[in-house]
């Protein structure tokens, strides 16, 4: 464990170089989740307790020996078809990749249709790229669009769930299918969608909240 709970505060223990910071408890009730507590500090890695977490100066790139070149998977792209634009990521989006995921998702809603995030190379995400993806959701549903996520791995789906996100995006199997129902004249639920371009439900809205008072 690299989280240590105290009734109402929790401390989190830099997995590089031994630094601390302690908190109060996240607003979400579950005791694994530090999700909040990281963003709070400017810490970065898992939103779980079980870490690893890097203090902000060892969260720089090129230091304190957390990166791992396996989780790299090269700068995220961007592709446009019709009115959907899809942002292809891989490796894990942390936050030695965060600034190249947060120009391309620019990049895409900035277009004004809908955005799909293809996760299919993702392997890992911590808390400062979920409030990228929360984020730019946000951006894409102030133009009226959709941000949708394509084959998230089993356990982005976790976070996911863990997080109360998972009422927030429309998830899809597959980019080819989140294009199909996004396209002009795509097949599906489109009332949906719009309602998930009006905005989030309860639960949804719940976190999202959280997550832009913890990141700003």
């Amino acid at each position: 464990m690299t989280v240590v709970p105290d009734e109402h505060l929790m401390t989190l223990i830099c997995d590089s170089c031994g630094d601390t910071t302690t908190g109060t408890a996240c607003v979400l009730p579950d005791a694994e989740v530090v999700w909040t507590l990281v963003a709070e500090h400017g810490w970065s890695g898992s939103p779980f307790a079980t870490g690893p977490h890097r203090c902000p100066r060892c969260s720089l790139p090129g230091l304190g020996g957390g990166g791992d070149a396996t989780g790299q998977g090269g700068a995220p792209g961007v592709d446009h078809l019709d009115d959907v634009a899809a942002v292809t990521a891989a490796g894990n989006v942390d936050v030695d990749t965060a600034d190249e995921l947060r120009a391309a998702l620019r990049q895409a809603v900035d277009v004004g249709g809908h955005v799909v995030v293809d996760l299919t190379r993702v392997r890992l995400i911590d808390a400062g790229g979920l409030a990228l993806l929360v984020r730019a959701h946000r951006d894409a549903r102030e133009r009226g669009a959709v941000l949708c996520l394509a084959a998230p791995s089993r356990f982005i789906r976790t976070v996911l769930h863990t997080m109360r996100l998972d009422g927030l995006f429309p998830v899809f199997a597959s980019p080819q299918e989140a294009l199909r129902r996004l396209s002009p004249g795509g097949a599906g639920d489109t009332a949906g969608l719009a309602a998930v371009a009006a905005g989030p439900g309860p639960r949804g809205r719940r976190a999202a909240a959280a997550t832009e008072a913890s990141s700003r």
